[in-house]
């Protein structure tokens, strides 16, 4: 793997996953647009696709407890990289995937990573799933990333997803779908932090069609500057089901968070909940770290931490 990644690409992938780890199970890692290494094992495979830009990938029903890495980086200015990935799960499965995507830009050309991907989980099937998006860079080219995930639960399956966006993303909407099953969950906790001028725009578009099914979206975050947010949650309970999404966020300085929730019963037998909150950062709890010896700053930044861990 050494011989095409250099102490760059390192960093990008350390920003995104462990890098050292990426080696411990099967892995496809793309850079500016191309696949540069892949491993697969005797339960995942990976496939290059044949009609669009992408993989597929494959793991066998009962395999437990491995990891499968698919980071993707770009470091080449003016790219617009879209990809197409799909993950076939198998019967009783449970397995970690790792994704993720981060841009160094040094240039004036906007680089833009759009990433795919639809999760098929069958019977029982479980998938921690974990997502981070990062920007560095010193062009005044914008890093753009624009993800979508598809999630298709059936009977008793059951996927948990983090996603976390931290630090150098300028312009981002990020969809989240999915349709779920009897006894299924779908569990989300989102993170994001923006700054400066930055945009960031989150939409959930959720159907619990299932008998029991259930689904439980957090996103939390920090707008900072003259950032903007946008939250947008729409959550149809379609039979006997339980579904509850919460927004807190975090603003300062001139930034703005806008939470728009809609939640759907379309049974009498759904029950729904939707919670949003928004405010700066409470007076009292700066001050009671600085009396700890922490300036300011410090304070501000400790609470934030601690609110985005």
């Amino acid at each position: 793997m050494e011989n095409n990644i250099n102490e760059i690409d390192k960093n990008l992938l350390n920003e995104i996953t462990d890098f050292d780890k990426i080696k411990s199970g099967a892995y496809n890692i793309r850079k500016n647009g191309q696949g540069i290494e892949r491993k697969v094992t005797e339960n995942i495979n990976i496939v290059t696709k044949k009609d669009k830009p992408g993989i597929d990938i494959y793991i066998k029903e009962n395999t437990k407890f491995e990891f499968v890495h698919i980071p993707v980086i770009i470091t080449e200015s003016g790219l617009n990289d879209l990809v197409y990935n799909d993950f076939y799960i198998g019967k009783n499965a449970n397995v970690i995937i790792v994704a993720g995507c981060g841009i160094r830009n040094d240039h004036h050309k906007n680089s833009q990573h759009d990433g795919i991907h639809r999760f098929y989980l069958e019977e029982g099937a479980k998938v921690k799933y974990i997502e981070k998006h990062y920007g560095e860079g010193k062009g005044d080219g914008k890093r753009i990333l624009k993800p979508v995930t598809e999630v298709y639960l059936q009977e008793g399956s059951s996927l948990e997803m983090e996603s976390t966006q931290i630090k150098g993303v300028d312009s981002t909407i990020r969809e989240t779908k999915g349709e779920l099953g009897k006894n299924s969950n779908f569990v989300v906790t989102e993170k994001i932090m923006t700054n400066g001028i930055q945009f960031a725009k989150t939409i959930f578009d959720l159907k619990l069609n299932g008998e029991n099914s259930s689904t439980h979206v957090t996103s939390r975050s920090v707008a900072t500057e003259n950032s903007k947010q946008y939250f947008i949650s729409k959550i149809y309970g379609n039979s006997k089901c339980f579904a509850h999404s919460e927004c807190d966020a975090i603003i300062k300085d001139n930034s703005t968070v806008t939470a728009t929730p809609e939640i759907t019963a379309n049974s009498v037998e759904a029950n729904m909940i939707h919670e949003a909150a928004i405010g700066k950062i409470a007076g009292e709890q700066i001050i009671k770290l600085m009396t700890l010896g922490l300036t300011e700053k410090e304070a501000e930044e400790k609470i934030i931490n601690g609110f985005l861990r």
